[in-house]
């Protein structure tokens, strides 16, 4: 693929992912409008509403920026024109502890500070951030530039997950965060703990374990992996690392005992409430 080609597909998906785009999916899809239809639905509410837009868009805080992402809960694999999109308000600049880093190290230490919160921000608002958003929309580099940042955080802190689509939704070839989660669940660890290992919020931690404690129920009733799979809405190669870890729960005792644990209660450790069982799940109100 030419250098042009990659240029024309990037302005097709950083389209797609508009409030232009977002708008005219929801309302072709409500309305069952043809993209004319839509597209002239789209002109009017620009003309009318657009100056009440540009209003609100200038009282947005100091080193925030807001932009339009893939919903987290998007599986791989479905066109991004078809995805369900949120819009996102990040904090991209925090003031004078950033300006230090910009003075003292260069833009390039600066984004490496940065992308990680950013990432976690995203996800915890419900969205995905791509290569191509950190890029284009917040940086105003190129996607390689991001690239070889991405690299480096990840040899610098292996264990500290970096939550872009590619990786949440195991587009990419990067060891899923997910099973780095729910390992540390099947050794005890609670979610509080997860969370202050992996800077993750305790919400999708749950969410993590629960969709972990399904896969192995699935998997004791015989499913093939692309079956679990198909019914979960995961990625195959997400599924094939959970069957792994329960493999790995049958020759290891204190894996299979938070196992139990976990089908039993039917949900992942909570980080408050409740009391602490042995070996540190706790037993508190469903999340």
């Amino acid at each position: 693929m030419g250098r042009r080609s990659v240029c024309r597909e990037e302005m097709r998906r950083a389209e797609a992912k508009s409030l232009d785009g977002r708008f005219l999916k929801e309302i072709r899809g409500g309305l069952n409008c043809s993209p004319f239809e839509a597209e002239a639905v789209l002109g009017v509410v620009r003309e009318v509403y657009g100056p009440f837009f540009s209003a609100a868009a200038a009282q947005a805080p100091p080193g925030r920026v807001s932009l339009v992402a893939v919903a987290a809960d998007e599986p791989a694999g479905k066109p991004l024109a078809e995805c369900e999109k949120v819009t996102l308000a990040l904090t991209v600049h925090r003031g004078p502890e950033d300006d230090r880093v910009l003075v003292a190290e260069g833009p390039a230490a600066f984004r490496r500070t940065r992308i990680p919160d950013l990432l976690q921000e995203a996800f915890s608002q419900g969205g995905l951030l791509t290569r191509e958003d950190l890029a284009h929309r917040v940086f105003f580099v190129g996607p390689r530039t991001i690239s070889r940042d991405l690299a480096l955080l990840r040899r610098a802190e292996p264990a500290r997950p970096l939550p872009l689509r590619s990786t949440v939704c195991d587009i990419g070839p990067v060891l899923t965060h997910r099973v780095q989660i729910v390992r540390l669940a099947l050794a005890g660890k609670t979610t509080a703990e997860i969370s202050a290992i992996l800077r993750h919020s305790p919400t999708a931690i749950a969410n993590y374990l629960s969709t972990f404690t399904r896969c192995a129920q699935l998997a004791e009733a015989r499913m093939h992996a692309s079956q679990i799979a198909f019914l979960l809405r995961r990625g195959p190669g997400l599924i094939r690392q959970y069957l792994a870890l329960l493999a790995e729960c049958e020759r290891n005792p204190n894996y299979g005992y938070h196992l139990r644990e976990l089908r039993r209660v039917g949900r992942g450790p909570q980080a408050a409430g409740g009391k602490k069982g042995r070996g540190g799940v706790r037993h508190g109100r469903r999340a």
